[in-house]
């Protein structure tokens, strides 16, 4: 039976709390990158020690993450739809926590699969509750503003995984890098299971929306029918295979094209991920709600821009012969790369029905961990294996900037497509309505 969200007063307003909650949820995200991306500056070492070739490498980084979906994702996703989704992402984030340390512990390829597999659980199972709860602590005119905030915990999340676990490589070894990474997230997991508060569910949705939860298969079949939704989630799922390129194979990248240490690459190419990732997220939250305010496509013709628009700079960087015109000039693709992000998120909440927003994301990461992911990381590295005869230490980065830029012009594609549907699927109406 259909039903509206709660009325909202005065006293129901989450005030200043919200941004509390948004902080430890954008913690949450950086812990779940950090331990995910930890790997990529422990690929030199790791591919040393157990004799491992760049495509094993790629497995490693993307398809133990899509297995561990069709595993915990969808069901953790679904429970969060109708259950209490801060506990959710405490539990997550205890046990992707474990799984980091245990990386450690690994003996050869597959106990480093089945460990990495774990880990997987961050995004699958923390993701969809966290987006979920933060559309139910901000009204639809700031989302795209929080959504860009929660974005910045992918680039902490990546420059600390880079910088922290490079030095601990350094004064360590890459087993006790993923073991000490994992264990600060544990302490994150209780505080937020003892200090964040549940939100109202739909509490900013437009009035006359439909608040109880469908059938499994009915949510599945209105949302693949969701054409605004579908095309939003599958120009993430293209383009983010630049960001799981760049965030996985730049350290090595760098090891192979510079003579430098892990500690000085996890460093140098740490500090330039978050300075380009900091600025970049917030200031496409804001653009994108300034936009948004006049024309709902925005949330889907900024990111298909932006998409290709960084690959002329990653370019300039990945032909550099000089080593601070290449942290500069990829500081900057970067930063024009994760403005995307807001947009992309925003635009899933509002499309989806409130009651279908944790199912909603969870299909939009899978598609994100198959394609993205397992898809991008792996082609990338089979590039960079076919092309190690003719182009020696150049390959991978030959590799890496291809890919890139067929995501971004097919991202490019996508969104337009996209945007287009918008007036036809009653979307713009819906948005009016609000």
């Amino acid at each position: 039976m259909a039903s509206t969200p709660a009325p909202t007063t005065e006293g129901d307003q989450p005030g200043a709390y919200r941004w509390y909650v948004l902080a430890l949820l954008t913690l949450t995200s950086a812990f779940s990158v950090a331990d995910r991306l930890v790997f990529g500056i422990l690929v030199q070492d790791i591919k040393a020690e157990f004799g491992l070739s760049d495509f094993q490498l790629g497995l490693l980084g993307g398809l133990a993450f899509s297995l561990i979906y069709v595993l915990a994702g969808f069901p953790a996703a679904r429970i969060a739809d109708r259950s209490t989704r801060k506990t959710i992402v405490a539990a997550a984030i205890s046990f992707w926590s474990l799984m980091t340390a245990a990386c450690g512990m690994a003996t050869g390829f597959w106990t480093l699969f089945l460990a990495r597999t774990g880990v997987g659980v961050g995004e699958g199972c923390s993701g969809p509750s966290s987006q979920s709860m933060v559309a139910d602590y901000f009204p639809r005119g700031e989302l795209a503003k929080a959504m860009g905030y929660l974005t910045i915990g992918s680039a902490m999340g990546t420059a600390g995984g880079l910088i922290v676990g490079g030095q601990l490589a350094e004064l360590f070894d890459w087993r006790w890098a993923f073991i000490l990474m994992g264990l600060p997230g544990l302490v994150l997991g209780g505080i937020i299971y003892l200090t964040v508060r549940e939100p109202i569910r739909g509490r900013y949705a437009p009035a006359g929306t439909d608040m109880a939860q469908l059938p499994l298969g009915q949510t599945i079949r209105s949302l693949l029918s969701n054409r605004v939704f579908m095309g939003l989630a599958l120009g993430w799922a293209v383009q983010i295979m630049i960001g799981y390129g760049l965030a996985f194979w730049m350290a090595a990248v760098m090891l192979r094209m510079f003579p430098i240490s892990t500690g000085d690459v996890g460093l140098y190419l740490g500090f330039t991920f978050f300075l380009g990732g900091i600025p970049g997220p917030i200031l496409g939250g804001y653009v994108t709600q300034w936009l948004t305010l006049r024309d709902e496509r925005w949330r889907a013709w900024l990111p298909g821009l932006v998409s290709l628009g960084c690959v002329a700079p990653l370019a300039l960087s990945l032909t550099s012969d000089d080593f601070t015109a290449f942290l500069a000039w990829f500081g900057v693709a970067y930063a024009i790369y994760v403005a995307s992000q807001a947009g992309i998120l925003s635009g899933v909440q509002a499309a989806v029905e409130p009651a279908s927003r944790g199912f909603a994301v969870a299909i939009a990461l899978f598609f994100n961990n198959l394609i993205g992911q397992t898809l991008g990381l792996g082609v990338i590295g089979a590039l960079s294996d076919n092309l190690g005869a003719s182009h020696g230490d150049s390959a991978l980065a030959i590799a890496v900037f291809g890919v890139c830029l067929a995501s971004g012009a097919v991202s490019l594609a996508i969104f337009a497509w996209t945007a287009a549907q918008m007036g036809p699927s009653g979307y713009l109406e819906k948005m009016r309505a609000g």
